[in-house]
């Protein structure tokens, strides 16, 4: 009886061939890979699905698919780096770029439900609920542009650090298939399936969109008081409550909770953006790198900060807020 048939696995997945991006697969054109049906479940919907197991090149290490390919398409991204196959970005950077607002649940009970419906969807005829380009922003599209990584980098594909080096006890020497390097500690450490696939908490996105942003002249200031973002070239048919709208529509990434107020001067044609914490206006920053696009026309963003902050700490009355000066 086929694996089909079997209302149990009904919802499992076979495939004939991987869905990889060039680094994953490697330089070499002839790859010879071990498949295995129904191998391990899916890191993120759980379901067991078909493992492709290779060595991508002389000198790497072997490389496996880490989630099924419905999850696959669903984002657009390899099977196993789970980087997108169009840009080389983290999920988190391509949606926050284009606002893309991540429908996949990321609980146990739901992912798995979710997965089966988009497989269903599919097979109908849509290829991925990654088709947002025609309703993407003009600022979105030309950040993904300048970021995209369109070399491959087989550097990703070196062996893990030896763990018995770090310990001082490894005595196979050359032949030792894994790398003698000191592990570096850091952010770009701690990294899980989850997180990459459903781009929340990525270090790796939050370090592109953090040096982007200060390529940019968005560069946090050092006050960490300053909360406040100033949108300026607006266009003259602009409202707050149209403000508001483009704000919270574009960032996909932060709350509208958020936002503590929206302040618009229609005269001066700009306003502010007041965030409730700092980390919620760094994220604004970094999706607003490009500025913002609102009726066919670009906005303008920078940091706001305090007027005459001395003066505010002695009467104890705050000012409103002004446009950060930006260095040429």
């Amino acid at each position: 009886m086929p694996p089909k048939a079997d209302i149990n696995k009904a919802g499992w997945e076979q495939s004939e061939f991987p869905i990889l991006c060039e680094t994953c697969l490697g330089p070499n054109p002839f790859v010879r890979m071990s498949k295995q049906e129904f191998g391990r479940s899916c890191g993120t919907c759980a379901r067991p699905f078909t493992v492709f197991r290779w060595n991508p090149g002389s000198g790497a290490r072997y490389k496996a698919t880490v989630i099924c390919q419905t999850c696959a398409k669903v984002k657009n991204v390899c099977q196993t780096c789970l980087l997108d196959l169009e840009y080389g970005l983290p999920t988190q950077v391509r949606d926050t770029a284009l606002a893309v607002q991540s429908e996949a649940p990321t609980s146990d009970i739901n992912r798995e439900y979710y997965a089966q419906n988009m497989e269903s969807k599919m097979e109908d005829g849509t290829k991925s609920m990654m088709q947002v380009g025609s309703r993407a922003s003009s600022a979105g599209k030309e950040m993904l542009k300048q970021l995209a990584r369109t070399n491959p980098y087989y550097k990703r594909n070196r062996p893990h650090v030896c763990s018995f080096f770090v310990k001082g006890e490894c005595k196979r020497g050359s032949e030792c298939p894994y790398r003698h390097e000191k592990p570096v500690e850091n952010d770009l450490s701690h990294q899980n399936i989850q997180d990459r696939y459903h781009g929340t908490n990525d270090p790796v996105a939050r370090k592109i969109m953090a040096g982007h942003a200060d390529t940019q002249g968005l560069k946090p200031p050092e006050d960490q008081s300053i909360t406040s973002i100033f949108l300026s070239s607006l266009p003259t048919s602009a409202t707050e409550d149209s403000v508001r709208t483009l704000v919270v529509h574009s960032l996909t990434q932060v709350p509208s909770s958020q936002i503590k107020s929206v302040v618009h001067v229609s005269k001066s044609r700009c306003a502010f953006i007041n965030f409730k914490d700092r980390s919620s206006a760094e994220r604004a920053a970094e999706a607003w790198a490009n500025g913002l696009d609102m009726s066919g026309e670009r906005v303008l963003v920078k940091w706001g900060r305090s007027r005459n902050t001395n003066a505010a700490k002695t009467t104890g009355v705050s000012s409103p807020a002004v446009p950060m000066q930006v260095d040429a």
